[in-house]
């Protein structure tokens, strides 16, 4: 089993790989954005740590659900009120698909989820994800056209869910 810690700076380059290597329906984020990301909020991004080193990662972010953050945003400035932890990012590396990885980082997003107090968790589900999310209590919503618009950007089928109450309930 993997360990799972904080994310640090010194883990963007495994982070950036990672993301190369498992996302084919959007082009990956640039360095910047995903250094931005976690930068903003190194409490909510974790990653996941095997023998060969980092083989998964997860960056959430405190945010407003109903204005989820752009994709590749150069910047990443948290609001002042956030109402939700926003999962922005999960990628396990192929080669460490299946060693339970993934699990943990959801449960370390979970437990950030109650020890900031935010009334849900929401994330953009992409590349047919939605099933999988599904399992961890995650429920697709009704979007606007200004959310309609904003996913566009996470490629055809994304999905934005939420997961609402508290994670031990629904685990």
């Amino acid at each position: 089993m993997p360990l799972i810690r904080h994310a640090a700076h010194g883990d963007l380059p495994a982070i950036m790989d990672i993301q190369a290597r498992c996302y084919s329906a959007i082009v990956p984020e640039s360095n910047a954005s995903m250094g931005a990301k976690l930068a903003a909020s190194p409490a909510t991004c974790f990653v996941a740590e095997g023998c060969g080193g980092i083989e998964a990662y997860l960056l959430a972010l405190p945010w407003h659900f109903h204005n989820p953050p752009c994709l590749d945003a150069a910047e990443c400035r948290l609001p002042e009120t956030p109402d939700t932890l926003y999962l922005h990012d999960l990628a396990v590396a192929p080669e460490a698909r299946g060693s339970g990885a993934a699990a943990k980082l959801v449960q370390a997003f979970l437990a950030a989820q109650t020890r900031l107090g935010l009334p849900r968790a929401s994330l953009i589900a992409i590349q047919e994800s939605a099933s999988w999310w599904a399992r961890h209590g995650f429920r697709p919503v009704s979007v606007d056209a200004h959310l309609a618009q904003r996913l566009t950007t996470y490629g055809a089928g994304a999905c934005y869910m939420q997961r609402t109450g508290s994670p031990t309930a629904q685990t």
